[in-house]
């Protein structure tokens, strides 16, 4: 399997080494590579500051049977502020994946 992985991945040489989570990652980003059209999970909710104690990782069931997890991020400030910081964000996000 291992063998089959890495030459798949020859046009993607950074993609090529095995990390400690073994092959998973890099062929999740492969597959994803290959695809036509993605899903970009989010949610949005303005709250008056102070008013959230509690956040929680959202829970994602895959159609593989798995679950995946979805990190929640805070941004405060006023309206002009917590624009620009989301903008920001969403432009590093894509900044992870620059294969795509």
């Amino acid at each position: 399997m291992e063998e089959e992985a890495r030459s798949g991945l020859d046009f993607l040489p950074h993609l090529r080494q095995k990390t400690a989570h073994g092959w998973g990652t890099q062929l999740f980003l492969y597959k994803m590579i290959l695809m036509a059209n993605l899903t970009l999970i989010y949610g949005l909710r303005l709250l008056p500051e102070g008013e959230v104690t509690e956040i929680h990782d959202a829970t994602l069931k895959l159609a593989n049977g798995h679950e995946a997890h979805v990190t929640m991020h805070v941004i405060e400030g006023s309206r002009e502020q917590i624009e620009k910081q989301l903008k920001q964000s969403l432009s590093a996000f894509f900044d992870f994946y620059p294969e795509i």
